[in-house]
């Protein structure tokens, strides 16, 4: 046991040196089974997660399970809404010069793993000075890593409600957020009292999300099917795409914002101007000679001309490695097949050869992908390679 009973400042101190770090919010939840993970197993059982099969890590279920001797979670967000529109106040395609992808907002910079997995750490060393007086005491640090379900662990740390969506809402900064996890041996007192506990759902009747999602994931509210969402569907998904979800995954070539983009509680979302999530450039642009293209609303022929060592290269450090080469080129594929490219665009050639040339690849998911795509901007039977 510990020699020194923590107290309620403690708790307050470990949240104000969060807020220091550049975290936006940070609380401290009990290290029990949340109610929310008692229908996790029903939801792994209707093949909701798909070819993710960490999440049926059983040490998820209840947090005590993640680490022995366990007593408080405690939860940080990191706030990643940069200054730039988002993904449904633009058109979704430039159907005349050069089309677009859009990337979800998180991946834009630097890979928040290792952002996340840094400032937490420095959290830690500075808890280690501060509460020397006590025993000594583990504490580990999850950036979206580990068997911890972190939305459930925020939503009892008081940082919000877990929207219709699924996603962590705050009232205040909305949901761009990561969320970090200490697990850690001190007996925190929790942010939130029994009474307090949990935050109030205040979704109310709104449904704006589950109108506004193009492949109908969110089947009811609070309930997402991941195998039709357009996130799992250019990240996590490794095979071809079914191709009933094609169109509507529209020019998303890596990741979606979209039930994030309606979400009134985002409309005034605080902006962050940290260096690590504003959007990278890369590559050698074909549009008027520039030298890049910009992660925020790249060019799609520059992604899908990648070669699997240019990807290496230009991803490193890079949320976007998770969709590996092949599927960042068969998501660009796919997006140019949706984006409406016609004849009479100057791109219209390069587009065409290019494709050509995938539809040709060794690569059966690529081949496919862009075999796809050329029946979609040219007239049937006017291309190589068909299916």
């Amino acid at each position: 046991m510990m020699a020194v009973l923590l107290k309620p400042d403690d708790t307050q101190w470990i949240s104000e040196r969060a807020k220091r770090l550049g975290f936006e919010l940070c609380g401290v939840a009990p290290a029990e089974k949340f109610p929310e993970l008692e229908r996790f197993p029903e939801w792994l059982e209707r093949g909701y997660a798909g070819d993710m099969k960490y999440l049926g890590d059983v040490r998820r279920f209840d947090p005590k399970d993640a680490m022995s001797g366990l007593r408080s979670l405690i939860v940080c967000a990191l706030n990643y809404n940069t200054k730039f529109p988002y993904s449904t106040e633009i058109a979704p395609a430039d159907t005349g010069e050069n089309p677009r992808g859009w990337v979800s907002r998180y991946a834009w910079g630097d890979d928040y793993h290792e952002v996340l997995w840094s400032k937490l750490n420095v959290l830690i060393a500075e808890m280690r000075v501060q509460f020397a007086r006590a025993e000594p005491f583990e504490a580990r640090a999850y950036a979206d890593t580990g068997p911890v379900h972190e939305r459930a662990a925020a939503k009892y740390a008081g940082l919000g409600w877990l929207g219709k969506n699924t996603l962590l809402i705050n009232q205040q900064a909305g949901s761009w957020m990561f969320l970090g996890v200490i697990l850690t041996s001190l007996p925190l007192v929790p942010t939130l009292s029994i009474d307090e506990m949990p935050a109030p759902d205040r979704c109310g009747t709104c449904r704006a999300c589950l109108d506004a999602c193009p492949t109908e994931a969110i089947v009811e509210p609070y309930v997402l099917d991941a195998t039709k969402c357009i996130s799992y569907l250019t990240i996590e998904h490794r095979g071809s795409i079914a191709e009933d979800l094609r169109e509507p995954i529209g020019h998303h070539v890596f990741g979606c914002d979209i039930c994030q983009d309606v979400c009134p509680w985002n409309r005034k979302s605080a902006r962050t101007e940290l260096r690590e999530f504003q959007p990278r450039t890369f590559g050698t642009s074909i549009e008027n000679g520039a030298a890049e293209t910009s992660l925020y609303r790249p060019e799609l022929l520059m992604l899908a001309n990648l070669s699997e060592l240019e990807f290496r290269e230009e991803f490193r450090g890079s949320p976007i490695k998770r969709a590996k080469w092949r599927g960042l080129v068969r998501n660009a594929c796919i997006a140019l097949g949706n984006s409406g490219l016609t004849t009479g665009s100057s791109v219209y050639p390069e587009a065409l050869s290019s494709l050509e040339r995938l539809s040709e690849s060794p690569d059966g998911v690529i081949a496919e992908s862009a075999r796809w795509a050329l029946s979609r901007i040219q007239p049937a039977g006017n291309h190589s390679g068909g299916d």
